[in-house]
């Protein structure tokens, strides 16, 4: 049997019948038994979080279940940014091996050990992760995976949603407080995809000088001097975004002849010392490493993500796409764009199958064939038939 993926959403105020009805709405488009189900549920619904995973079980009865709070869903081709929004996304795959994960981090003296991991042989050929951003250091469990199963995607985002008193992460029948919720899958067609929502401008540059996460130089002349120079070399659109908000995208892999949108890891600039004449980066930098100065708006996001979903419908090729996972940055939607739906709809037009997700507090996936937490992205994965 093919892999299906459907996907129901409601916007009743009652979590019960809410999650009901999304659920009876995801069954009645699965074509055949649930073995995972994804729920991601507003904060107003976080408070009734066991009733709500009953009657997810009662409805769809899936193999297997993870989920998050969401401070706002997305499904259908829509985008509910706030308030009682409830998405269940359900998949199909008979053939698939499915496991699910509970991982939490313990402070040591010198750093923190992650519990609840398995051995790197059992993770599958992919991992979806959902994480409490409070309670859970996503990049440190990235890191680790990049170094133990190099070239494995991981996808997903963090929690964005939590009420008083309540849990905001979900595996199969039980309501976490904390740690990230994940879920291993073997034998599941599945390209990943992300769009970073950003365009690179201006010349590119080679980092001479850098410690840590602080650039020093660029072609051997003070880091600020140079992409002062650099920016005064734009086109005055361009320097209207670069003023709005620069960023720099570092090279992942530099053994090409070439680098295009998406060669690059884009990070905000977070700092500058104009004594010194250095930058500081969202991200640890080498010397040798080239980077290339980039610019988003909601323009260049679309552009951006309608080039990604291009290129990943072509590499599904004939078979076509089951269905979707969208974990879209929660500072994009109606803050990004001047259209209601926006990626939403854009990946349902680009896929022609059913999409869900939520509206992340950071997304995580991969770059380069390595995993990163992101900001300002639209991380997809895509489930092939």
């Amino acid at each position: 049997m093919a892999v299906s993926v459907a996907v129901g959403v409601s916007e009743e105020l009652d979590p019960v019948e809410a999650f009901g009805i999304a659920a009876a709405r995801a069954a009645r488009g699965l074509e055949g038994d649930c073995d995972l189900a994804l729920v991601f549920a507003g904060a107003p619904h976080l408070g009734h979080a066991k009733w709500i995973l009953s009657e997810v079980h009662e409805r769809l009865a899936p193999r297997s279940l993870i989920g998050c709070g969401a401070g706002g869903v997305v499904g259908a081709g829509r985008e509910i940014e706030e308030g009682p929004g409830a998405v269940v996304w359900a998949l199909a795959a008979p053939e698939a091996e499915i496991a699910t994960h509970h991982f939490e981090v313990e402070p040591l003296a010198d750093g923190v050990a992650l519990r609840g991991l398995p051995a790197p042989a059992e993770l599958g050929d992919a991992l979806l992760l959902l994480a409490d951003p409070y309670t859970f250091s996503a990049e440190v469990l990235l890191a680790q995976l990049n170094a133990t199963r190099p070239g494995m995607p991981v996808l997903g985002g963090l929690a964005s949603a939590a009420a008083a008193g309540s849990a905001a992460l979900f595996r199969d029948g039980d309501v976490l407080h904390g740690g990230a919720v994940a879920c291993s899958l073997a034998g599941v067609p599945f390209v990943p995809c992300v769009s970073q929502g950003a365009t690179p401008v201006g010349p590119e540059m080679t980092i001479t000088a850098a410690e840590g996460n602080v650039i020093v130089e660029l072609a051997s002349t003070p880091a600020i001097e140079r992409l002062r120079a650099a920016i005064g070399e734009l086109g005055a659109r361009e320097q209207r975004l670069a003023a709005e908000g620069l960023m720099l995208g570092l090279v992942i892999d530099e053994n090409q002849p070439a680098y295009e949108r998406g060669d690059f890891l884009v990070r905000p600039i977070i700092g500058a010392d104009p004594d010194a004449g250095t930058l500081a980066l969202g991200e640890r930098v080498r010397v040798g490493q080239t980077v290339r100065m980039h610019v988003r708006d909601g323009a260049t996001a679309d552009e951006d993500l309608r080039d990604a979903l291009r290129a990943q419908a072509q590499a599904l090729g004939t078979s076509g796409a089951a269905g979707a996972l969208l974990f879209t940055c929660n500072g994009r939607g109606s803050h990004m764009f001047e259209i209601p739906d926006h990626d939403a709809s854009a990946v349902e037009d680009a896929l022609g199958a059913p999409a869900g997700g939520f509206f992340c507090a950071g997304e995580i996936g991969p770059v380069g064939g390595r995993n990163f937490l992101h900001g300002f992205t639209a991380t997809i994965a895509v489930f092939a038939r």
